[in-house]
């Protein structure tokens, strides 16, 4: 018979996980999978107007939940933007390419109708590969 492991979590102090009850973070085998993530650092919404300081804000949030895993930007292997408006592709695509250049991880993406907190202009997920290389 096959051993199983039961995914791993992360939490973070983020009042939605408890409130709609999801993890920051979840790890099945070799991959670890990153909920949607705004650009609040402590609570405070960071790069209040600006796109692309939100997309830095919340991928570092993002890149952070990996880090109980042993895992950091070189092991993102996708990529998901959700944007208010389509006049932020560039701003939001620049940031992307600062932290992902050099990894090239599958990316999405969408500009959506609207988050919870209207002054969010930018949402992340992450999706990372904890194995070996191929």
């Amino acid at each position: 018979m096959t051993e199983t492991r039961a995914p791993r979590r992360v939490q973070t102090d983020s009042s939605w996980e408890e409130s709609i009850g999801f993890a920051r973070a979840v790890a099945a085998g070799d991959r670890v999978i990153v909920a949607g993530t705004m650009p609040l650092v402590a609570g405070v919404l960071h790069g209040e107007g600006d796109p692309y300081e939100q997309a830095l804000a919340a991928f570092g949030n993002a890149l952070q939940a990996l880090e109980p895993f042993g895992l950091g930007p070189e092991d993102v292997i996708r990529t998901r933007m959700y944007l208010t408006h389509a006049r932020d592709v560039d701003a939001v695509g620049r940031a992307h390419k600062e932290l992902f250049d050099a990894v090239r991880p599958a990316a999405t993406l969408v500009v959506v109708s609207g988050f919870v907190d209207s002054r969010v202009l930018v949402e992340v997920e992450v999706e990372a590969f904890g194995g070996e290389p191929a």
